[in-house]
């Protein structure tokens, strides 16, 4: 269903739980993939997705539409990622790359991981890259989103996004070549 359709029929108080029941079913899978690949966690991502969706919810009728529907949504989720990550550096006081060792470990014991060896490798690569650089490989490889998807999303410029692609790419090939 079109987003015009969606946005429309959450409009109307009377066909406004079936309108959200229809952007859960076209979104919740993406925003699950988009969140997970940043915490690597199964249950940290669902808590996320649901987090996402309880604040599209709450500011759905408030949307504006100078975006995309799923740019306004990645955008939200994308910020909840990030905020997740801050909090859970903080509390348990270590710094970026303790985390990424964290979560690397995590990688390791996660039952919900189905990936093979290489795909694994990939993860780890991904946990040496800057937050920043993970984000934008992760829409762009992953999500196959164009860099002016990604520029509204993160509000960050195309030419600075294609940058930190090309950085990112360069990192996780050294990574995978010099860790076979």
């Amino acid at each position: 269903m079109e987003d015009s359709l969606i946005l429309q029929k959450f409009e109307n108080e009377k066909t406004r739980n079936e309108s959200f029941s229809l952007l859960l079913e076209k979104y919740q899978q993406k925003v699950y993939w988009h969140i997970r690949r940043m915490v690597l966690n199964h249950d940290d991502a669902d808590d996320l997705v649901q987090d996402v969706f309880i604040k599209v919810w709450k500011n759905l009728i408030n949307f504006r539409q100078d975006s995309q529907l799923y740019t306004w949504i990645y955008r939200i989720a994308t910020n909840e990622c990030i905020t997740f990550l801050k909090k859970k550096r903080a509390k348990n006081n270590i710094s970026i790359d303790d985390l990424g060792e964290q979560l690397s470990e995590n990688l390791n014991e996660e039952n919900y991981f189905s990936g093979d060896a290489i795909q694994k490798k990939l993860q780890e690569a991904l946990l040496t890259l800057p937050e920043k650089q993970k984000l934008v490989f992760n829409m762009k490889y992953y999500d196959d989103l164009k860099f002016q998807e990604i520029s509204d999303i993160l509000g960050t410029s195309v030419g600075a996004l294609k940058a930190s692609y090309h950085l990112a790419v360069k990192k996780i090939e050294h990574h995978l070549l010099s860790n076979d």
